[in-house]
């Protein structure tokens, strides 16, 4: 067959299968009618909810909130559930997600679960406890060029328990860059002590739809939708030593587990490496020298990995993996706390387990 009608061939066959698939797309959007759907949650709670929905904007609508880091994206894998009740076979878009074990146990992702018929699902108890709040933006500063603070003053309910290092999910409005209003997750920067308020640290994502809203149209006064908290990212009770690594927002969680650490006069030994890339990325930096201050065995550690000659940095440099091997000795009776990018925090776990701390007592919030 000469090849000119081979790519013929090919082309014509894509294209079928492209109009075939925009077709199903569109079928499924807009023809197919799957009436009401029962959710049975651990076996004693059924909610009716329309059905051909993805499961978890459905019992977020039914106040029930499950965490999603990304916001229903199927990119950070955090909304999982255990489905009781023949649903399928796992979607392409799940299995990145899903470990072996989970399969066997048929974990799903809520996100991409659409609901087509009766469901029957078990989720943590403490789920039902996950609360929406009703804030008001109290402030809006600028960290860096690209790090805002943003602190929302809690209405109704007008106070909110969560554990230092914890998230919540803040929910942006629908505008021109999304066609519906989504959630994305944050740490809470501000200590479990202070109740009537929450403070956040959002980094700036080109063309993010949550950090573009928050950056160009957010103002003081505005009403926020946040609800929470969630996360498994909180400090230990223990004696052991601690090592801290975070970049970037990840700073948010640990600032907060820190001024938590002063306010219940916690002193074990701990060491926070901070990694920018050069000095307009760094800060809070003054008010880490502080609590160095206030807590007699903390010390800070920033570093750059590619300082500026007119930053005149005198301090660390390097990926922030390099001064940690320079830095920690042994990790013996140590725990780690990690809150940044991907890259970062699988790069900082390698670095630290090869110091000898278990992979066990290695906490981290991988946001994507």
């Amino acid at each position: 067959m000469p090849l000119a009608q081979l790519l013929i061939g090919i082309g014509a066959i894509c294209g079928v299968s492209t109009v075939l698939a925009i077709i199903t797309m569109i079928a499924d959007a807009t023809i197919a009618n799957y009436g009401e759907v029962t959710i049975t949650i651990n076996e004693e709670k059924d909610v009716k909810v329309a059905g051909g929905k993805p499961l978890l904007g459905s019992l977020m609508e039914e106040k029930i909130f499950i965490p999603s880091a990304c916001g229903g994206r199927g990119s950070c894998g955090l909304c999982k559930v255990k489905v009781t009740s023949d649903v399928g076979d796992y979607l392409p878009t799940e299995l990145p997600w899903i470990t072996d074990e989970e399969k066997q146990d048929n974990i799903r992702l809520s996100c991409q679960l659409k609901l087509k018929k009766d469901i029957a699902i078990k989720i943590p108890d403490e789920l039902f406890n996950v609360r929406e709040f009703q804030t008001e933006v109290a402030s809006l500063k600028d960290l860096t060029y690209d790090i805002k603070e943003v602190t929302l003053k809690l209405v109704e309910p007008s106070e909110i328990n969560f554990k230092a290092g914890q998230y919540i999910q803040l929910q942006v409005p629908e505008y021109e860059l999304s066609k519906e209003s989504v959630y994305r997750a944050y740490s809470a920067a501000s200590p479990p002590s202070i109740k009537d308020s929450i403070q956040l640290e959002i980094r700036l994502v080109p063309n993010g739809i949550c950090t573009t809203y928050v950056f160009d149209h957010l103002k003081v006064g505005d009403s926020i939708t946040i609800n929470g908290p969630y996360g498994e990212f909180f400090l230990r009770e223990s004696q052991r030593d601690i090592v801290f690594i975070a970049g970037g927002s990840g700073m948010a969680p640990i600032k907060s587990i820190l001024h938590d650490m002063q306010e219940k006069s916690i002193s074990r030994n701990a060491t926070y490496f901070f990694g920018a890339r050069s000095v307009r990325d760094l800060f809070l930096v003054d008010e880490m020298k502080g609590l160095e201050k206030a807590l007699s065995n903390f010390r800070f550690v920033p570093a750059l990995s590619e300082p500026l000659e007119e930053d005149n940095w005198k301090g660390e440099t390097g990926l922030i993996t390099e001064v940690l091997d320079r830095h920690l000795k042994s990790g013996e009776n140590t725990e780690a706390y990690l809150c940044g990018s991907p890259g970062m925090i699988d790069a900082s776990v390698k670095a630290l387990t090869a110091n000898g701390i278990p992979e066990e007592l290695i906490y981290y919030d991988k946001f994507a």
